[in-house]
């Protein structure tokens, strides 16, 4: 009975070791499981619906352009993972304090992290997989295994809007194929009979059936791409609207705690530490400094 008790005690602690060391150190692991499912949906675009377009005389152009965007996305995913997201050093930290100012509620003057041993400049953040500050710290991003800051943001941003497209582009010459061999087999206009001997006229749930029944990797893959898409679509527009309003992920979420006010005249007065943001400086130049943030100047080693 001892023993019993013992052992599920002795796993659980396993299973926190292994959760700990999984989420909260760096690894590749989800780099590798997304790697895999991008290589597993073309590989059956290739060696199926691929094939199947060609064969019923789909323009080219249209089933090259997921390849066009994996090519660019394959590059985004790059730079995004090996780029210097903006790490806070020595160096550069009399640069970036300079950058941003604390706006009194979400970052304050005089914090010190206690791990870089140095003062946090507005907008950074300490991030505990990669064990160093960052500068215009928005998130941890498992699926490139690096942290997203002011010098990557831009390529995060393309690498979600691109990986919508492929997703989007392969569900919509998908679908497109399915019909085209619905419309071909004139199968809308035929009937069926049920187990119980009567006929009926062919509907929605039959025609799927049968699809699936005939294309199972097809219509899975579909399915499978389709929902990608209003995943990543969702995502890529809530990434948008930060941009658009020079906010962090980090700072979004923060700020929910601290209630939201963009304007100072709306604030509520019964609030004594309302969040304004600070950094909007309107809708382009908010969307211009994801693709050229201010610079940081080094300072020269003697």
């Amino acid at each position: 009975q001892a023993l019993s008790f013992v052992i599920p005690a002795q796993l659980q602690r396993v299973a926190q070791r292994v959760l700990h060391r999984l989420f909260h150190t760096r690894s590749c692991l989800f780099v590798v499981l997304h790697v895999v499912l991008q290589a597993a949906v073309y590989a059956e675009y290739t060696w199926e619906v691929f094939v199947y377009c060609w064969e019923l005389q789909f323009h080219l152009l249209i089933l090259l352009l997921p390849y066009l965007l994996l090519a660019g996305n394959v590059g985004c995913f790059i730079l995004c993972s090996r780029a210097n997201p903006g790490i806070v050093t020595k160096s550069n930290h009399a640069s970036l304090v300079k950058i941003y100012a604390y706006d009194g509620v979400l970052f304050q003057k005089g914090i010190v992290c206690p791990t870089c041993d140095l003062e946090k400049p507005a907008r950074s953040k300490h991030c505990s997989f990669c064990s160093t500050c960052v500068h215009r710290f928005d998130h941890h991003c498992v699926w490139v295994n690096n942290c997203i800051g002011a010098s990557n943001a831009k390529y995060i941003f393309l690498y979600l809007f691109t990986l919508t497209a492929m997703a989007a582009t392969t569900a919509v010459i998908s679908a497109a194929f399915l019909i085209q061999v619905v419309l071909l087999s004139g199968m809308m206009r035929g009937s069926y009979i049920d187990d119980q001997g009567q006929e009926h006229a062919v509907d929605i749930l039959f025609l799927i059936q049968h699809l699936f029944l005939t294309f199972p990797r097809i219509v899975f893959m579909l399915g499978f791409v389709i929902l990608l898409t209003l995943v990543l679509g969702a995502y890529s527009c809530f990434n948008l609207y930060l941009a658009l309003t020079n906010q962090t992920s980090n700072e979004w979420y923060k700020s929910r705690r601290h209630g939201c006010c963009h304007h100072p005249t709306q604030q509520p007065h019964d609030r004594q530490a309302v969040y304004k943001n600070i950094y909007s400086k309107g809708v382009w130049r908010n969307l211009m400094e994801i693709f050229k943030p201010p610079a940081v100047l080094e300072s020269k080693k003697k």
